[in-house]
């Protein structure tokens, strides 16, 4: 197919007809105005990365830009696409031509382009092909632009003639050592098609453009996606047409913007089909082992995915490729379809998906009708640069997609079981669901939905050898076993599942394990009694703690009902004690078949007593019986030397970290701990610091040359106190603050503090 420049493609133009001569180019009233030099980051953007492609053609790369196709009427071109790029080239020639000097007669085809969209824009055109500038000097073109006598103010306002100051601008900067510009803009061509060279009909033109308005963006996606599609697929180009006007509009019509409350809606299905496009172009990159970049338009995916390379220099893909890629936009959008007609989505979803625990359906956090919050936020991110619909929910919408695509093959009954299978590799995978390149491990998202393609269509799981690291390894060996436990027990899977959906587990149920299934509705028993109840009977029965790989850092329980305590410990993960945790729990949920408060209460008094009689106090009979060693927070302490130093820990406030909010849950006890070290300490009215250790009691004058260090020991056997130093520190505290050091005893050599937590 021929290619024409700028400045070529004025002359005569081969068709059926003869050789019509194209003496003007002219931007008709019904177009949009110029937009590539409007400044917000969508336009900003695509300004950029044109100009960016423009600078490699002229400097050895030749390029040639896509189809620019319009009507040609007594020699007038007048573009229904391309008139982006054609103002774009008119103002590169223009720049070129003034930087250089060229003759007149050499550009005088500059003279055949006009809008006509404003008269401000069509007289701008003229003054600055006709006026002399000079490029080369400091100041910017459109600062000299501004200056001339002819300018008028209110141009400013106009907006094609603020996008073009802002684009010229933009030229200059990024031309301006360019040498030779004028000669080399020959690198730069476009493929051209008179309307009627494409199929497109004289009544259709004047049918999409008799409203006066400019053309849509879905308007010319549209056009463009057909003309891309009937390069390689004739008729698939015709057909997706017509399903576009049809089937596949009245699928998303029920969820267009009039039906969100915005009185800016237009009461259309534009931007719904468009999201959806977007998510279908992410499931073609997930499935070819790429990675959408987030700045890509939907023009930018249909170049990539649905235009073919000539060469391999080019942007695009092989023929086959694209055949795929057209057969998956199809299959996405008519899997929602029964004989061309909607199902009910939201009955779909519903039927399958709840918020809560129900027989039959996933637990899910996701809004339920997944495909209708893809029309609102698939491809759009939020301030925070976050993705609106999230890989997850595009994890979820494939798994749909997937039944819906293999519908008369699978049976609802297996694809209930499937599903869930995917909802709990979901919910148990947040550190191996990424997309990103340049994290360890790389783009996991094609080797996971090669795993719920699997999963869903035929119910096999994939080995990581065959697709690659997907979902968390853990997990997926837990399915496996719940898989061939719920066909060995079909009469228990419901009790299982009501498991899985706990708030404290969500699809992770090794914590109770498949081997006493009278535990599951006991752990949904025992979570329902107040949560630090629960953790101070545990506690009673033993030591359940895990530690995390900083050694000093250790997880337990919390009544806060956000639940991160109990999730990080009954979720396998980097921490150490996972089984003994289990064990515990194991223990606890054996001892009643149904938990209340005050069964709890017995456990945890019963421990109580038994350590007062035996006068034996392990560290967690302080934690169970006193509540400040249990605030209301996430589980946190730290001990610098558990094995050690048991009774020298801190209860932390925050998750990683000590912090002035820190502090000693002994000296908490009786007075107000030292903010400034982390809450190690209480410093006393007469320049003493108390603080805690192993097996004493220590005051340690302050603001002296040599220091008094007096301690006051704790009777311990075997390491472990023998009296309560908790009541022993409440009858002394008192006296120390007051400066009667009581049975303290002055040692002769003074000790180091506390080591730093920091």
């Amino acid at each position: 197919m021929e290619t024409r420049t700028f400045k070529s493609i004025f002359g005569s133009f081969q068709n059926e007809n003869g050789s019509p001569e194209i003496t003007k180019i002219v931007i008709p009233k019904i177009q949009r105005d110029f937009a590539y030099g409007r400044c917000d980051e969508k336009n900003s953007k695509k300004r950029l990365r044109f100009l960016d492609a423009l600078f490699d053609a002229v400097n050895g790369s030749p390029i040639t830009l896509d189809f620019i196709y319009g009507d040609i009427r007594d020699g007038v071109l007048t573009p229904l696409d391309g008139q982006q790029r054609l103002t774009t080239l008119f103002l590169l020639y223009w720049f070129a031509s003034k930087k250089e000097n060229v003759p007149t007669g050499e550009c005088d085809f500059l003279k055949k382009f006009s809008y006509e969209t404003r008269p401000a824009a069509r007289y701008f055109c003229e003054k600055i092909v006709n006026e002399d500038f000079n490029p080369n000097i400091t100041s910017s073109l459109s600062l000299q632009i501004k200056d001339k006598n002819w300018f008028h103010l209110e141009w400013q306002h106009d907006a094609t003639v603020a996008s073009m100051l802002v684009m010229l601008d933009a030229i200059w900067e990024k031309f301006s050592s360019v040498e030779d510009l004028f000669g080399k803009l020959a690198n730069i061509s476009f493929y051209f098609l008179p309307i009627e060279n494409m199929g497109l009909t004289d009544e259709l033109y004047i049918k999409m453009n008799s409203r006066g308005k400019p053309l849509t963006r879905f308007e010319h996606f549209k056009a463009e996606l057909e003309k891309l599609l009937a390069v390689v697929a004739p008729e698939a180009a015709k057909r997706i047409g017509t399903k576009i006007d049809r089937e596949w509009t009245d699928l998303i019509w029920q969820y267009r913007d009039s039906h969100t409350g915005d009185e800016n809606s237009d009461n259309t299905t534009d931007d719904e089909f468009l999201r959806y496009f977007v998510f279908i172009c992410n499931v073609i990159c997930y499935e070819s082992n790429g990675s959408p970049r987030a700045d890509d338009d939907e023009f930018a995916l249909l170049r990539k995915y649905f235009t073919v390379s000539e060469n391999e220099d080019e942007a695009g893909i092989g023929r086959e490729d694209v055949l795929k890629n057209i057969q998956t936009l199809e299959n996405y959008f008519d899997c929602w379809l029964v004989e061309k007609k909607s199902i009910d989505i939201k009955s779909f979803f519903e039927s399958f998906s709840s918020d809560v625990y129900t027989e039959g359906k996933i637990k899910t956090a996701f809004p339920i009708n997944l495909f209708e919050d893809c029309l609102r936020n698939s491809g759009e991110v939020d301030s925070q640069k976050r993705r609106k619909f999230t890989l997850g929910q595009i994890i979820m919408l494939y798994a749909f997609a997937a039944y819906r695509q293999n519908f008369t093959k699978i049976e609802e009954s297996a694809f209930r079981r499937r599903l869930r299978i995917v909802n709990n590799l979901l919910k148990n995978s947040s550190d191996e669901i990424s997309d990103s390149e340049d994290r360890v491990g790389g783009n996991r998202m094609p080797a996971i939905l090669a795993q719920v393609h699997s999963v869903i269509v035929n119910g096999v799981f994939l080995d990581a050898k065959v697709c690659g690291i997907n979902f968390s390894a853990v997990q997926i060996e837990e399915e496996k076993l719940k898989l061939k436990w719920t066909n060995e027990n079909p009469t228990l899977k419901e009790s299982l599942f009501e498991l899985e959906d706990h708030e404290l587990l969500y699809g992770q149920i090794s914590i109770v394990d498949l081997e006493h299934p009278e535990y599951f509705s006991r752990f949904g028993s025992l979570f329902k009694c107040n949560w630090d109840l629960v953790d101070c009977a545990l506690l009673s029965i033993g030591d359940y703690k895990q530690k995390d790989r900083n050694g000093r850092r250790y997880q337990l329980g919390s009544s806060m009902r956000e639940g991160f305590a109990w999730k990080t410990l009954f979720h396998k993960s980097a921490l150490n004690g996972f089984e003994s945790t289990k064990n515990i729990l194991a223990d606890l949920l054996s001892r009643c078949s149904y938990f209340t408060d005050d069964k709890l209460r017995e456990i945890i008094n019963a421990f109580i007593q038994n350590c007062e009689d035996c006068q034996n106090y392990p560290w967690r009979y302080y934690y169970v019986k006193y509540d400040n060693f249990r605030p209301s927070r996430y589980g946190r302490y730290w001990w610098e030397d558990f094995n050690e130093r048991p009774y020298e820990f801190l209860v932390l406030h925050q998750k990683q970290k000590a912090s002035e909010n820190s502090y000693n849950p002994f000296l908490m006890h009786v007075g107000t701990v030292n903010r400034e070290s982390c809450g190690t300490n209480i410093i006393l009215d007469d320049n003493w610091l108390l603080e805690i250790r192993n097996s004493s009691y220590v005051i340690r004058e302050l603001n002296v040359e040599k220091p008094q260090v007096k301690e006051c020991s704790i009777h311990q056997k075997e390491g472990l106190d023998s009296e309560n130093r908790v009541e022993k520190l409440i009858k002394m505290y008192p006296n120390i603050k007051d400066g009667t050091h009581g049975d303290f005893v002055l040692l002769c050599d003074s000790r180091e503090p506390l080591l730093a937590l920091m």
